[in-house]
């Protein structure tokens, strides 16, 4: 009795051991078969039209096209854009600038002038006061009346020497108080005097040209040093506009060519005067300067405008053009563009060359005229494009 039961277990045992067998082995086949159909989808959208395969392309859905704004654009020859436009601010012309300074240490008496003011050449722009021209005021009062002695006895009275003397000493006089800081009129209205009481010391600075007062330094009663500006005056009337441009475009810019500034919808033209031969350490540009007229005083110091600037290239070639929009930088760091493929739906990364780059539009090498190009929603393109690569080579 005990060995029929013994064998009745084993035959039950084997019969539940083959049932759990088959049951594994029909899960793995099916779990097989589900990885085998996933694969297939997965490499479905990297199929071309043919049947083949093709690297680099990306399919996407008509729901993300349109997600996405993708704009295809068929590029086309045109003509290489031969000016640029770059930021800028007005400074004045510093050729028409003068800074009104002493040349001797004085004080400050009185303003004739204020900040903002339109001033004309020889206005008194301040009243100075200074031991050093008092001396000077004396001497030239001295020498002067000496002077006037010796000449009206004339060389045939009096010796060659003294003659030369008073002479000299006279020159040296009155180009000392112009030194100091008196104007040939100032000095020819104070010889003229009978008061030696003026030669106080008291001197009037004024201005060399037409202007306006751009700067103000120095209160009523301060002592100036020599050399310290009091005030500042330029004339408007033509103004700088220094531009900032990329070395490499600079390099197509010649001083003459042409140029127009724009501020608040109005546009003045310009030209070229310099290009600076060194590079901001901060922006990296070189500063481009140009001169703009300012017959209404539209312009002011300190503005910051747009200015376009005329390149050296003329000949009106034409070249492959996209916007700039399009230009992404693939992996290796070049540059490339999606390009659409045979379905409106596929895309693939191309790199070209780009030739030139500037006012948003990109000049380039590498396809033909006519080849369709992501223009807008480039960037999302070549994400999913990096992302589906990413997935299949790590599937």
């Amino acid at each position: 009795m005990k060995t029929v039961n013994l064998i009745r277990s084993i035959v039950v045992g084997c019969i539940l051991l083959q049932l759990a067998l088959s049951s594994l082995h029909a899960e793995e086949h099916g779990h097989a078969h589900h990885e085998h159909e996933e694969k297939q989808q997965q490499e479905s959208q990297y199929e071309h039209h043919g049947g083949e395969r093709e690297e680099g392309v990306i399919s996407l859905s008509l729901e993300q096209v349109d997600a996405a704004g993708i704009k295809v654009t068929p590029i086309v020859l045109a003509e290489v854009p031969n000016t640029i436009n770059a930021p800028a601010r007005v400074v004045f012309n510093r050729y028409k600038t003068v800074s009104i300074t002493p040349r001797i240490t004085s004080q400050l008496v009185k303003r004739h002038i204020a900040l903002g003011d339109s001033v004309k050449k020889g206005q008194a722009v301040a009243t100075l006061s200074s031991v050093e021209m008092a001396e000077a005021q004396g001497k030239l009062l001295l020498n002067y009346r000496e002077w006037l002695r010796v000449k009206k006895l004339g060389p045939n009275i009096v010796t060659g020497k003294r003659y030369t003397r008073a002479k000299i000493d006279w020159q040296l006089a009155k180009a000392r108080a112009v030194a100091y800081g008196m104007t040939e009129r100032q000095v020819t209205s104070f010889v003229k005097t009978e008061d030696f009481s003026k030669a106080n010391g008291l001197f009037v600075l004024t201005s060399p040209i037409d202007g306006t007062v751009l700067e103000e330094e120095h209160i009523k009663g301060q002592q100036v040093e020599s050399g310290e500006e009091i005030n500042l005056i330029t004339d408007e009337s033509s103004l700088w506009v220094i531009a900032n441009v990329s070395p490499k475009l600079a390099h197509h810019i010649a001083v003459g060519n042409s140029a127009s500034v724009k501020v608040d919808g109005h546009v003045f033209p310009a030209k070229v005067m310099q290009i600076s031969h060194s590079v901001n350490e901060v922006t990296r540009t070189n500063e481009v300067r140009l001169i703009v007229q300012n017959e209404h005083d539209d312009l002011h110091s300190g503005l910051f405008v747009d200015a376009q600037i005329q390149l050296d290239n003329e000949s009106n070639e034409k070249a492959l053009t996209v916007p700039d929009s399009a230009l992404l930088r693939s992996a290796d760091g070049d540059w490339q563009v999606m390009v659409e493929q045979a379905d409106s739906t596929e895309f693939k990364g191309v790199e070209v060359r780009v030739k030139q780059l500037m006012n948003g539009v990109a000049v380039i090498e590498g396809l033909e005229a006519g080849t369709l190009v992501v223009t807008e929603g480039a960037f999302f393109v070549q994400s999913e494009l990096a992302k589906g690569n990413f997935e299949v080579h790590n599937h």
